[in-house]
């Protein structure tokens, strides 16, 4: 397994993220107050780069917006697939800690990372 494996949504969808910082400059200019529309944009970019899934030899680490959780291998308890093909780790306490930008497609990717601590299906 290697030392650190990131997965992290592509750096393209900032494209999006800059169209809709270009849509919203005219209503930010109208008026003083509306300048606060322009943190949707700056929330949506600091969103595409800071959410993920690092693997590494302890364990997962799942990175939202806020802050990072960390499932060591020995508190894993397996692998929920929501209805929607979204991933969350099931931990030995019975809590659940979701996979951001991983689906159901990425599970086999996630099996071969974890050096065999995850079954592929």
């Amino acid at each position: 397994m290697a030392a650190l494996a990131r997965m992290r949504l592509s750096r393209v969808a900032l494209v999006p993220v800059v169209v809709l910082a270009v849509c919203v400059l005219p209503f930010a200019a109208a008026a003083p107050w509306a300048a606060v529309v322009l943190l949707l944009p700056l929330l949506a970019a600091a969103w595409v780069l800071r959410v993920g899934v690092d693997v590494d030899e302890g364990g997962i680490t799942a990175h939202s917006l806020l802050r990072p959780r960390r499932v060591a291998w020995d508190d894993l308890a397996g692998i929920r697939i929501d209805r929607d093909a979204r991933l969350r780790l099931v931990t030995t306490a019975g809590g659940e800690v979701p996979l951001p930008v991983l689906r159901a497609r990425d599970l086999p990717r996630l099996a071969a990372l974890s050096g065999g601590r995850i079954d592929a299906p």
